[in-house]
């Protein structure tokens, strides 16, 4: 059997389902996964956007991100609107449910970074976080 410990795609995957696992847990509670409540939080902050450039600065594939926004428009957490005449061309916003699940998540949010920085530690954790954006910030 192969050793993994020199892959670093496996790594960082597997180091990803770990930390995805312990948010989820958490915003479970107000049934949002993690990818769904930095959705929202994009949408916060920005604005809305076309499905074009959500897949861009989420770094998805569209038809991930299609998968994502479903149960989020269903729920009324965000609209959509056609764009013109191109009915593929749509833009996604925040509605004021969303918003509302978005504060509601955010205490159990910062209940999954307190787990996980006291599991890794806050140090590390701030390190590993420069770290990461800089491998995404590069290829911008």
């Amino acid at each position: 059997m192969e050793v993994l410990l020199d892959d670093d795609c496996f790594a960082i995957r597997q180091a990803a389902r770990y930390v995805s696992q312990i948010y989820d847990r958490h915003l479970a509670n107000v049934g949002l996964t993690i990818t769904q409540f930095s959705l929202l939080g994009r949408l916060k902050r920005t604005g809305p956007m076309t499905m074009k450039q959500m897949a861009e600065a989420m770094r998805m594939e569209r038809t991930t991100l299609v998968r994502t926004i479903q149960p989020l428009r269903r729920n009324g957490l965000v609209s959509s609107e056609a764009l013109g005449a191109d009915v593929r061309a749509l833009s996604i916003a925040l509605t004021a449910a969303g918003e509302g699940r978005l504060q509601a998540g955010r205490e159990h949010w910062y209940a999954a970074q307190a787990e996980f920085e006291h599991r890794f530690g806050e140090r590390r954790a701030a390190a590993l976080r420069g770290e990461l954006f800089a491998i995404t910030q590069d290829s911008i």
